[in-house]
């Protein structure tokens, strides 16, 4: 009777293998080429971005401030409430540009990472073209005139001690839709550098890594 080999550690060690070589045939991200345009686009984008995760570190110090004055002094704060979730949504609008430029968002998309880039390319290019731009320009065209009128009319909080100045959350809002545009935009150029080959792809590191 031929001895089988029922060593686990052999088991797992070519466990580990397969795993390792379905990972590398599934594409996580769509590794695009960077164009001379679109690399400007993302260096601005993911500045603004990192600029305001720090807004987060505000937002929990405003929340301490507010459960400490609540619960250690009994003195709630409708101000600091507010305060609270205009610095959190002013730091998630102008975080969105920055995970499509990074392609850091989520997608809940089997298929999609099982294609080839090539074929991940051609649904971008129809998923930017017919969806989310003409989605991004409609929002900010309806969003730029809300955050006229509240300037205009000098809109303020309902609460009698809330925030002034509403117009500048309502700004953000309308600005996050333009700095989406933008890492659409630099999307579409990278989508037809692979595809089409215009714009130009230039050589960045890691292409230049992958190269060789």
């Amino acid at each position: 009777m031929p001895e089988h080999d029922d060593n686990p550690t052999l088991y797992d060690e070519n466990a580990t293998i397969v795993g390792e070589v379905a990972e590398a045939s599934l594409h996580h991200h769509t590794e695009l080429p960077q164009t001379s345009a679109s690399q400007k686009l993302d260096q601005l984008l993911i500045w603004v971005g990192k600029s305001a995760s720090w807004l987060w570190l505000a937002t929990v110090a405003v929340i301490i401030w507010a459960v400490i004055g609540r619960y250690a002094f009994g003195s709630g704060s409708v101000t600091l409430e507010e305060w609270q979730w205009h610095i959190a949504g002013t730091a998630w609008l102008l975080g969105l540009a920055y995970t499509l430029a990074t392609d850091d968002h989520v997608r809940v998309d089997v298929i999609h990472e099982r294609l080839s880039i090539r074929a991940q390319a051609r649904i971008e290019l129809l998923g930017l073209v017919v969806l989310l731009l003409p989605f991004l320009g409609l929002a900010l065209y309806e969003m730029t005139p809300y955050a006229i009128s509240s300037f205009s009319q000098g809109e303020t909080s309902q609460s009698p001690a809330g925030l002034s100045h509403r117009w500048i959350l309502k700004s953000v809002v309308a600005l996050s839709f333009a700095l989406l545009i933008l890492a659409a935009l630099s999307r579409l150029l990278r989508v037809t550098a692979l595809l089409f080959g215009f714009p130009k792809p230039i050589q960045t590191h890691d292409n230049k890594r992958k190269a060789a």
